[in-house]
C-alpha cells in the first residue's frame, strides 16, 4: 500500500473518539477551517445566527431534503446578504456525491473570496456529520492540496464527523487521483 493508499476503515478510525467510538456533534456549527463552518439545518435556518457568525455564503448539501427539515433555499434567503447554493444529495451508501466534489470546491473558493477575502461560508446538511463535512474534506484536498488523512483529521479535530462509507471510498477515489496527478504539497 503506498503513502496515498487509504482504506475506509482506517478512515473510520480517524472519525472515532479516542475510545473508538463515534459521537454526534456536540455543536450545532464549527469553524472546522478559517472562515468555513460546518453545521447543521438548524442553524441554516436561523438566518440571524448566521448574520451573527459574518457568514456572507451558504452550501446546503441536502437541498430539497423537506422531509428532513432542509428545506432552505436561494428563495428563503433572498434580501439577508447571503449567497446560496444548494445540493441534492442523499446521504446513503449508493449515493455518489463526488459529482458535487468540484461545484462545491468552486463555490467554497469563491465564497471565501467574497468581500476582499473575508467571506465566510457554512457548509451544511441535516446534522453537518456526513454530507457536509465530505464536501468541505474534498475541498481541501482539491484547492488546498491536502491528502484525505490530512483534510479528514483537520475537520475532525474542530467537529464530530462520520460520512458514511460510501462517502469515504469517493474521497479514497479523489485521494488516489490527486496522488497520481501530483497534486499534493508532500509528494
Amino acid at each position: 500500500m503506498s503513502d496515498y493508499e487509504v482504506s475506509v476503515q482506517q478512515l473510520n478510525d480517524l472519525c472515532a473518539n479516542g475510545d473508538g467510538y463515534y459521537s454526534m456533534p456536540t455543536h450545532h456549527v464549527d469553524e472546522v477551517f478559517p472562515r468555513i463552518y460546518v453545521g447543521n439545518a438548524i442553524v441554516a435556518m436561523n438566518t440571524m445566527r448566521l448574520k451573527k457568525l459574518g457568514i456572507t455564503h451558504i452550501l446546503n448539501a441536502a437541498e430539497g431534503n423537506s422531509f428532513m427539515h432542509v428545506n432552505t433555499n436561494a428563495e428563503f434567503y433572498a434580501g439577508t446578504g447571503i449567497t446560496y447554493h444548494g445540493m441534492g444529495a442523499s446521504d446513503t451508501d449508493h449515493f455518489d456525491l463526488s459529482i458535487y466534489f468540484e461545484e462545491g470546491a468552486n463555490f467554497i473558493e469563491k465564497a471565501l473570496a467574497h468581500k476582499d477575502g473575508k467571506g465566510k461560508v457554512y457548509v451544511h446538511c441535516r446534522e453537518g456529520y456526513s454530507r457536509s463535512p465530505t464536501l468541505v474534506i474534498a475541498y481541501l484536498m482539491l484547492r488546498h492540496r491536502m491528502d484525505i488523512r490530512s483534510a479528514l483529521s483537520m475537520v475532525r479535530q474542530k467537529r464530530e464527523i462520520g460520512p458514511n462509507d460510501g462517502f469515504l471510498r469517493q474521497l479514497c477515489r479523489l485521494n488516489e487521483t490527486l496522488a497520481v496527478e501530483g497534486k499534493f504539497w508532500n509528494q
